[in-house]
């Protein structure tokens, strides 16, 4: 069996999030002068997970991994919008080759807050997941 990798994981996260609709960003917005931020979007930061193991025989082909996406809007209710979407989106087990997954486990995340650095300002909140998977 081959060791777990966290890329077909983080584009099943990214690939539900569009399918839903919403514009992805992954480990941050652009930042080019020339880039202007849509109504609203989120941005995927996912972490490198860790292959664990399935059995005490030591095979460490199961996998978790946890990722934040953080759902951004022009207004608190944009935002909040955003973040009702992705939980929908990420409600069902996602596809990836291979691999059977859990549902993504929704972790929440803190109130959502005002970002004036931002022009116009605009209102964020970062919501975090625990995505599990085995071998299909």
């Amino acid at each position: 069996m081959s060791t777990p990798a966290v890329l077909p994981h983080v584009d099943a996260v990214q690939a539900a999030l569009e399918d839903a609709g919403l514009t992805v960003y992954l480990g941050g917005a652009p930042t080019a002068s020339s880039w202007s931020p849509p109504e609203l979007y989120v941005v995927l930061y996912p972490e490198p997970g860790a292959a664990v193991r399935e059995s005490l025989a030591d095979e460490r082909t199961d996998f978790t991994t946890t990722f934040q996406i953080t759902c951004v809007g022009g207004s608190m209710e944009r935002a909040l919008w955003a973040a009702d979407k992705a939980r929908s989106a990420l409600s069902a087990p996602l596809a990836v080759a291979g691999r059977t997954t859990w549902r993504p486990e929704d972790l929440g995340g803190p109130p959502v807050q005002r970002d004036d650095d931002t022009n116009p300002p605009s209102w964020f909140v970062p919501v975090q997941y625990r995505l599990m998977s085995m071998p299909a």
